[in-house]
């Protein structure tokens, strides 16, 4: 068997071990072969990004992982990552949407931290959050949002974020959010496919309080757990896929301020494994 077969089979071997998975994708505007593929969605995009990420990740594995198996595995590919360097943070705006999937335990903290840290900035200038999906009859309301937006107005206050923002989120819910926060969202992000013009209460409402109105094509559920498994199916041939559920996802864009062109992007995305 060849060293590239042996790693890959260690890869797989400690994929197949762990109880939880960080997988960050690096800067994905240099992949080539997603370029030519061009995803038709976010969520196809991101399903690409996490089988790409692990097949990279199994031919790479340190050996010596394998004596000790960690419980959370960390799949970067190193020389992906972008990181910025302090003499071109200022021309840089690096922003971020956090997908949120598990009601229980949100992760935000974490997130930020391993955003803040693979980049190599002390903060992120905006991180828009996309709360949990409810269950199916149920409609969004402050009580859903308040601990999430307290989580991030904490990060705010120890300058790990600047800005916060909102999703989805309509003139009533903005209002009440508005009102309530002590940190006040700085913009809110609408779906296109949901409502084709701004409703103009939301629009005024935006306009009267310096809300950024911003728009958006993202499914309510980014990366469905189905898709996380068969990603996982197709790099790593585990077949406890099942097991798998994703927690949270945050998609980060470095952009270029005096020219507003995308220097980076990528995905972190972490998930555990539920023993049935």
């Amino acid at each position: 068997m060849s060293a590239h077969s042996v790693q890959t089979e260690g890869g797989k071997q400690l994929f197949s071990q762990a109880s939880a998975v960080s997988i960050h994708t690096g800067n994905i505007v240099n992949w080539s072969r997603l370029k030519k593929k061009c995803p038709t969605s976010p969520s196809e995009e991101l399903q690409d990004c996490i089988r790409e990420t692990l097949e990279k990740w199994c031919t790479q594995v340190n050996p010596e992982l394998l004596k000790d198996p960690p419980a959370t595995l960390e799949c970067t590919i190193t020389q992906d990552v972008d990181s910025i360097s302090p003499e071109e943070r200022e021309e840089l705006k690096v922003s971020a949407k956090l997908f949120l999937n598990d009601p229980g335990s949100s992760g935000i903290k974490d997130a930020v931290e391993k955003a803040c840290s693979a980049l190599e900035v002390s903060q992120l200038d905006s991180v828009i959050l996309a709360p949990p999906p409810l269950a199916d009859g149920a409609s969004l309301s402050l009580a859903h949002l308040q601990p999430y937006w307290e989580e991030l107005e904490t990060l705010v206050q120890s300058q790990s974020i600047v800005a916060i923002g909102t999703s989805d989120l309509d003139k009533v819910l903005l209002e009440q959010l508005y009102q309530w926060a002590q940190v006040k969202p700085s913009s809110n992000q609408v779906n296109l496919a949901s409502c084709c013009v701004m409703p103009p209460e939301l629009t005024a409402f935006a306009k009267e309080y310096d809300i950024q109105l911003l728009t958006h094509s993202d499914p309510k559920e980014l990366i469905p757990m189905l898709s996380f498994q068969e990603a996982v199916v197709a790099s790593m041939q585990d077949n406890l896929a099942y097991e798998w559920i994703t927690k949270w996802v945050l998609r980060y864009s470095v952009i270029v301020k005096s020219r507003g062109i995308i220097k980076s992007k990528g995905y972190f995305v972490y998930a555990k494994r539920i023993h049935y």
